[in-house]
Order: structure tokens, then sequence, then C-alpha cells
């Protein structure tokens, strides 16, 4: 629980960040496209964290200190926000955001995987579930604080949850997985369980264990996955908040609860699709929510009614979010568990590569044709999706090592 709160922490500056956007891009008269720039400058820094944020992880095994940093650092940016006078002092700010969630996901998504093996699809959703009730708070009180603040006023304030969270770890997480607790577990994946009880291993170690990841044909079509889901989201984040602001008419309250309507979707709809993935498997429940959002996605350009939009974005949030706890599941599954924070940067570094080209690609479209023919462009993204499920496994359920 206490690492699903870190990642709520850290969810909730990108949710300050995506329902600040519309003010930022009204208040410095920034086009669809310079806005998208924006929002492509996260995942630019998130990918570039993850050429090294794995390797950290795995090879010092200081899981816990590093997610205290990047709580602090993420804390130290938003912060800052209020001080920024322009795009150019934004930047620097926002690839700070972008560092600290992929400085995340690699210690927290092994710690987590090494201390439940056998409960590994139901532990992970409760590390989803902090990220969307981050991303739900995010929106209905920022959103609130609007009416009375101005947008750098709620950007400095939101700074302050995080930093407490950050405290709140560093006091009470343990420092290291339990070699008691993972003695003798049927972990699974690609490789043995050696090193297990350590936290640490050595470098040559490192790149050998790295090296046959890579060339697992299961491990990458399961990254494309990611990578395609991931860049829907991306674009979804980016160009919601702008289709409600300035096609729906959106003012911030309403503008914050129909982000929170969308991610609190995801809350209830998380911790169901993990433990279900552990009983069935990993496959059908990726197939069907990844399946069940390319319909939704393609709906909402033609919804022009805010009730019947937020409706909508609802649906979207509960199959779209469904599926991301247990893609980590099955990614953890197919890899050895000494090798977890870099097979977490590797579908990390996936995940921004295809997520900085949304935003930009969906500005342009927006520039072009309207923000509604957005949506078609990120259907398109998860209908591909689904065609790269071709390449997995037919069955999605863990493998035991021997």
């Amino acid at each position: 629980m206490l690492v699903g709160m870190g990642h709520g922490a850290t969810h909730w500056l990108l949710g300050t960040f995506y329902i600040l956007l519309p003010f930022i891009a009204r208040h410095l008269e920034l086009s669809y496209t310079e806005a998208g720039l924006l929002v492509s400058t996260i995942h630019i820094s998130a990918f570039t964290t993850n050429l090294f944020s794995g390797l950290a992880v795995d090879v010092t095994g200081r899981r816990v200190p590093i997610l205290v940093a990047s709580l602090g650092l993420g804390a130290l940016a938003m912060a800052c926000f209020g001080l920024a006078g322009g795009v150019l002092g934004l930047l620097p700010l926002v690839i700070m955001i972008g560092c600290t969630n992929n400085m995340w996901h690699p210690a927290a998504i092994s710690y987590i995987s090494r201390r439940f093996p056998e409960q590994r699809g139901y532990a992970l959703s409760i590390h989803a579930l902090g990220a969307n009730s981050g991303d739900a708070l995010a929106p209905l009180a920022v959103g609130a604080a609007l009416v009375w603040l101005s947008w750098s006023q709620a950007a400095m304030a939101a700074a302050v949850p995080t930093l407490a969270v950050a405290v709140v770890l560093f006091a009470l997480l343990p420092r290291q997985t339990s070699s008691q607790r993972l003695a003798g577990a049927r972990v699974g994946g690609g490789g043995d369980a050696s090193g297990i009880g350590g936290e640490g291993m050595s470098m040559a170690a490192y790149w050998r264990g790295l090296g046959a990841m890579v060339r697992d044909r299961a491990v990458l079509s399961l990254c494309c996955v990611a990578a395609l889901r991931t860049m829907t989201q991306a674009g979804l984040l980016a160009f919601l908040p702008l289709y409600l602001a300035h096609d729906l008419g959106a003012g911030p309250v309403m503008l914050g609860l129909a982000l929170a309507a969308m991610q609190s979707a995801g809350v209830v709809a998380a911790p169901i699709a993990g433990a279900w993935s552990d009983r069935v498997g990993r496959r059908p429940i990726v197939l069907a929510g990844l399946s069940a959002s390319t319909v939704v996605i393609v709906s909402l350009g033609a919804l022009g009614n805010m009730a019947i939009f937020i409706v909508g974005i609802a649906i979207l949030g509960f199959v779209l979010f469904a599926v991301r706890p247990v893609i980590h599941s099955w990614l953890m599954d197919l890899t050895p568990v000494n090798l977890g924070g870099s097979a977490t940067s590797l579908m990390f570094g996936s995940q921004a590569l295809l997520a900085t080209a949304a935003p930009i690609i969906g500005g342009l479209i927006a520039d072009r044709w309207g923000l509604g023919a957005v949506f078609y462009f990120l259907a398109g993204g998860l209908l591909a999706a689904n065609l790269a499920l071709v390449f997995l496994p037919l069955s999605g359920k863990p493998k035991a090592a021997g």
C-alpha cells in the first residue's frame, strides 16, 4: 500500500500538469502543436531516464532510496512551476517531472514483484490503483483550486502532497525485500531465480541477463503492445482537457470532474483485472480491454453532448486502465526476477518513445482537422496494439522457474 501511495503521488504530479495545460496554453497563447510539444517533453525525458534507471535498480538493489529520490525531484519541479515565466522556463521543470515518473517504475514494479511472486497481478494492480487514484484526485483538487488560484499558484500548492508522501516512504518503507519471505518461492520468469535473496548483482551478470532478455520475442512483442497502449493514453491525457475546454466549453470544475470520472473508473477496474488475470491468465484480460477501448475511442469523436461524453470517457477509463497492471504483471512473468528493474525500463522506454510522438502528431492533426479527428488517430494506435498481441505466447498465465 505504501508503494501504491507513492505511485499515486507521481501520477498526482502528472494529473496536475494535464489539468493545468489548457490554462497554461491560454495564458501563454500556445498553439495545439506547441501544447503537444510540451507534453512530448515529458515523454522524451522519461525515455532518457529509462536508459539508466533499470540498470541502477538491478545493479545497486537500492530500490527504496530511488523511490524517495524520484518523489523529491518531482515535488521540487512542481513547486517551481509558479516561478517559470514562459515556455522556456517550464521546459526543464517538465523534464524533471518526466524523470520522476520513470525513475519510479523500475524500482517500484520490481520491488512489488519480488515480494508477491504468487499474487503478482493483484499486487501490481494495487500499485496501479494508486496511480489511478492520483490521476483522479488531481483534476478534482486542482480544478477546484483554479477557481480561486492562478495556475502558477495551484502548481506550487500541488507540490506539497508529493513531498509529504516522500517523507512517509522514507520513514516507513522497508529498505529491502524480505529474503526470508522470498526464499524457496517459485518465481515466474525466463531464467533462474539466483540471487533472489540478494539486493544487487554484478555488472557481468547484468549484461548477460539483459542480452538474453532483449532477444526474447515475447518480451519485445509485449513491450510493443504496452507502447501502443501508452501512446493512446498519452494522446488522451493531452487532448481530452483541450477538447473539453475548447470544443465543449467545460470550465475548470467540470473539466476536473470529467477527467476524475475517467481515472476513478480505472481505480475500480485495476484490482478486478489484476486479480482475475492471476486466475485466468493475462492474455484474455489484455485483449478484451484493448478491444473495448478501441471501440469507445472511435465513438468519442461523435459525442457532442457534455454529459454523454463524460459517461463515454468513464467507460474508456474502466477498460483502458484495467489492462495496465496486467501488462506489467505479464512482463514480470516473462523475465528473470533479478532483472525486474531493467525489464520495466525496457517496457517504459518503449512506451516513452511512442508517447513522445502522440502529442505532436495529435497536435498537427488538431491544427489541421480539429480536435475531434485526434480520437480516430488514437483508436488506430489501439487497433495496432490488438494486432501486436498475435506475436505473444498463446497462454498469458505465469510460468514457474525451473
